[in-house]
């Protein structure tokens, strides 16, 4: 007899998303709870760790949060699960609707609004950089004099460095305004059309994925972010070395735990980008879900914590055991082009074609049409993943089956800047 379902919103691509969907999946059922997938495309891979797949256009608020009644309406929805950035808000909200454990309400509209994150922040005395909310030009230039150059450009509710800029001077604003601007425009929800701009942190940047428990904030590892050059900031690659020493950081942690408790995040799991500045560590966003671009699966394969399975924990209202099993260095390195181009043909090594190569990827499909920005984002053509004992062995690695990926591209003409923003199309989807 069920105990229950547990709801799932979004499921991403298999490629990014099935090493944590099985383990849910598995959980699930030993749980006595029934799975329900909602999802904007008919199901293929899914097939096999859900009992039901309800389709819906999930990244209309309205459409999804019928379709999520509907199924509330006939099942027992005891927990809710979300790690689609654009899906965070509406499933969080829901998640509060349905009274089952989730990020809160003002947990979750804290992590999806930068301004609101940078407002609370600030107000709690947690170190952040100077920021305004824009909605035109003018207000930017005013706003950037007043916080003083370089600064940085940003949707107010975006993912990935889409739409990120740098700019040293005036001379650069007003462009970094209108790609911030466009790519703010193609959010769905109610933070759309405007942009941040902030004064620029320098220093490394790193993620750290935790999980929150009833309001107490439980690190499981800390990811290295290695980045494209000014103006944008574009992530090629990431490295999670389960012996970090800022694991073990007790000014980066309680900053981290104090920013949870600040937002109002009561159970789920987050994703915290930090830039590590001379004056501390200064959190530039938290996000409602884990991490994307295979961060958790690094994350397990150094450390190994099934994300998965925290996530499950902390969704069905139980406090996860994190301990690390495992100490490892994995990483991860995304093939860019140099320039703009059409992808004809991809080939990736298999694992044992190289040292250490745990996984290779295409992430686009042939006939794709690969932009750098400003013309676009991520334009990502594959992927390889490697381990090793360290990190300089784990940085060899990666370079060496990098080298090994083909590709057959031909030349594009340049982007049209009159044209509309559109979202990455460079993410084969397989499920289609």
């Amino acid at each position: 007899m069920s105990r229950g379902t547990l709801l799932v919103i979004g499921s991403g691509l298999k490629v990014y998303r099935e090493y944590l969907v099985a383990p849910i999946s598995r959980r699930a059922r030993e749980a006595g709870l029934e799975t329900v997938l909602l999802n904007n495309l008919k199901p293929t891979w899914q097939r096999d760790y859900f009992d039901e797949v309800v389709v819906a256009n999930v990244f209309d608020s309205e459409t999804m949060g019928r379709a999520a009644r509907e199924v509330a309406a006939r099942r027992n929805v005891v927990s809710l699960m979300c790690w689609d950035e654009p899906l965070v808000l509406d499933a969080g909200l829901l998640a509060a609707e349905f009274g089952v454990p989730g990020l809160s309400a003002r947990g979750v509209r804290g992590c999806r609004d930068k301004e609101l994150t940078r407002a609370a922040l600030t107000e709690a005395g947690l170190p952040q950089p100077g920021f305004a909310l824009t909605t035109t030009v003018e207000q930017a230039r005013a706003e950037a004099a007043r916080i003083g150059y370089p600064v940085v450009v940003k949707p107010r509710a975006m993912g990935a460095s889409i739409g990120v800029v740098f700019a040293a001077d005036e001379a650069e604003l007003d462009a970094a305004f209108g790609v911030a601007l466009a790519a703010s425009g193609v959010d769905p929800g109610p933070y759309r059309a405007s942009v941040i701009v902030e004064a620029y942190a320098p220093g490394p940047e790193i993620s750290v994925d935790g999980a929150v428990h009833k309001g107490e904030y439980l690190p499981l590892f800390v990811a290295r972010k290695h980045s494209s050059d000014h103006p944008y900031f574009e992530e090629t690659g990431h490295t999670v070395d389960a012996a970090d020493p800022l694991l073990d950081d007790k000014e980066l942690m309680g900053t981290l735990a104090r920013a949870h408790q600040v937002l109002g995040v009561e159970d789920g799991i987050t994703h915290s980008e930090v830039r590590l500045t001379p004056r501390g560590p200064l959190i530039v966003e938290v996000n409602g879900r884990l991490g994307g671009d295979l961060i958790p699966f690094l994350g397990r394969i150094a450390t190994g914590v099934e994300p998965g399975e925290v996530l499950f924990d902390v969704a069905t209202g139980q406090r996860p055991t994190i301990t690390h099993t495992r100490r490892a260095v994995a990483g991860i390195r995304f093939g860019i082009p140099p320039e703009d181009c059409l992808l004809n043909a991809v080939r990736v090594p298999q694992p044992g074609a190289a040292p250490g190569l745990v996984a290779a990827a295409p992430m686009a499909e042939p006939g794709t049409t690969l932009r750098l920005p400003p013309g676009g984002y991520l334009a990502r053509h594959s992927f390889v993943v490697c381990e090793a004992d360290d990190l300089p062995g784990c940085q060899q690695r990666l370079e060496a089956a990098a080298a090994l990926v083909e590709l057959d591209t031909a030349p594009v003409g340049p982007a049209d800047p009159d044209a509309p923003f559109a979202m990455p199309a460079g993410l084969l989807d397989v499920d289609e």
